[in-house]
């Protein structure tokens, strides 16, 4: 009698776990598939001229995306400028400021950005920038991402330098170092490798966003550098070109969304790498 309840366990056991399993494969189904639709539809348009020309005219055959590929890392990387000193201080203050008033609000402050919708940003900055100074602009693209980069940034940073142990705080003050040291020369580096992790996340999250670049930075069918000016970007084109009646747009549209999913996984898959060798968790 023992033995058959101990199998009917095991039996039971094994069932559930395997229901588990099978779950699991089927969550990871919708990725793989959306994966392989876009890369047989994309792989073939990319070639040398799609990432060195940009967009011919309606009518034309060929032209390329650099416009877009040019456009996607000035904004993001001006975006990075902005929000990254910003939120990695806050992580720090947040972390080493754990029962204040302002830690709290902050913290609350934080928890809340993370849930505003990214429309809701581009909407607010292009009233912030866009109206008072009277034209579209990468500027005013970067700072909505930038707004939407600093939640990230915040909380892995504090997560992060949280579990530093204490005692290295102690050593170094007892060495006589100023507080500021401390935490610069000691602790930050400590935590180098999860807040390295969390500044690539969050390139990750804002590199596909399209609604606040809409209200933002607009597009731009040429090449070009000034981030005072209308510039086009990745996400942008997809949506304009994805929803235009024109095969050539279709196509461009196509080998610009496998070009962004691939950037978007590898950094993804390098958040994910530093963060399993370093043991950080996020």
């Amino acid at each position: 009698m023992q033995n058959i309840k101990i199998q009917y366990r095991v039996a039971k056991s094994r069932v559930v776990q395997g229901i588990i399993v099978l779950f699991a494969f089927v969550v990871t189904l919708p990725l793989l598939a959306i994966i392989f639709y876009i890369f047989k539809e994309g792989i073939t348009k990319i070639n040398w001229t799609f990432l060195t020309h940009i967009p011919k005219p309606v009518g034309e055959t060929g032209g390329g995306i650099a416009n877009a590929i040019w456009g996607s890392c000035i904004i993001v990387f001006v975006a990075s400028l902005m929000a990254i000193p910003l939120g990695i201080f806050c992580g720090i203050y947040l972390s080493e400021n754990k029962t204040s008033k302002l830690a709290y609000w902050s913290r609350l402050a934080v928890d809340i950005l993370q849930g505003v919708p990214s429309i809701v940003i581009g909407i607010v900055v292009y009233f912030w920038l866009v109206k008072p100074l009277g034209t579209f602009s990468s500027f005013s693209g970067s700072v909505a991402l930038a707004i939407m980069m600093l939640p990230i940034l915040i909380r892995s940073t504090e997560e992060t330098l949280k579990m530093i142990p204490f005692s290295l705080k102690e050593a170094g003050l007892a060495l006589g170092l100023p507080y500021h040291k401390v935490v610069l020369r000691v602790i930050v580096p400590c935590g180098i490798s999860g807040i390295v992790s969390g500044v690539m996340l969050s390139i990750a999250r804002i590199a596909g966003e399209t609604a606040p670049l809409l209200f933002t930075a607009f597009g731009n069918p040429y090449l070009n550098f000034n981030i005072s000016k209308p510039m086009q970007s990745l996400p942008l084109l997809i949506f304009n070109y994805a929803t235009s009646p024109y095969d050539d747009w279709h196509d461009l549209a196509w080998g610009a969304a496998l070009i962004l999913l691939a950037t978007v996984l590898f950094l993804n898959i390098i958040t994910k790498l530093t963060t399993k060798k370093w043991n950080v968790q996020l």
